[in-house]
C-alpha cells in the first residue's frame, strides 16, 4: 500500500496501492457494509428496503411536474435515511412507515405530485377522498 486518505465525504477510505511483482499501481475503496434496512409488509414478510422502488413511485407521481431527477433521488435518499434513523430507534419499519415518509416528503417537494401519490398510496375511492386529503394538505 502506498497512500490510504478519507474519500466521499468520510464514506470510503482510498488506498492507493502497488502489485509487488509487477508494480503496476491501483486504486481500491472500502465502504463500510451497513446492515440491511428490512421492511415488514402487509402480508407478515418481511423485504429489504429497494430505494429504486421509492423512485419509482415518486417519479410517477411527479410525471409532467417541474420536478428534476436529482430532486427525486434526494427525496429517495431522505426516506432511506429517515428510516435508518426510526430502525436505530428501534422502531419496525413497515411499508406504511415508508409511505408516510415519501407522503411527508412530498409535500415539501410538489402538492400535486404529493395528491396523486396519495391516490395510490391510500387507495381513493372518489372525489371525497381527494377533497379530504387536500383539507389535510392546507391545514399542514
Amino acid at each position: 500500500m502506498i497512500d490510504s486518505r478519507a474519500a466521499e465525504a468520510g464514506t470510503a477510505i482510498r488506498r492507493r496501492r502497488s502489485c509487488p511483482e509487477c508494480a503496476y499501481r491501483f486504486t481500491t475503496y472500502e465502504r463500510l457494509e451497513g446492515a440491511p434496512l428490512m421492511v415488514l409488509k402487509r402480508s407478515g414478510i418481511r423485504v429489504a428496503f429497494d430505494r429504486a422502488k421509492v423512485v419509482f413511485g415518486v417519479r410517477s407521481a411527479c410525471k409532467g411536474r417541474p420536478v428534476e431527477e436529482a430532486q427525486i433521488d434526494a427525496l429517495a435518499e431522505m426516506v432511506e435515511d429517515d428510516m435508518r434513523l426510526a430502525q436505530t430507534s428501534g422502531i419496525e419499519i413497515t411499508s406504511s412507515t415508508v409511505g408516510h415518509a415519501v407522503l411527508e416528503h412530498l409535500k415539501a417537494l410538489d402538492e400535486v405530485a404529493y395528491m396523486r401519490f396519495a391516490s395510490v398510496y391510500k387507495n381513493f375511492d372518489g372525489a371525497a377522498d381527494f377533497s379530504r386529503e387536500l383539507a389535510l394538505l392546507k391545514q399542514s
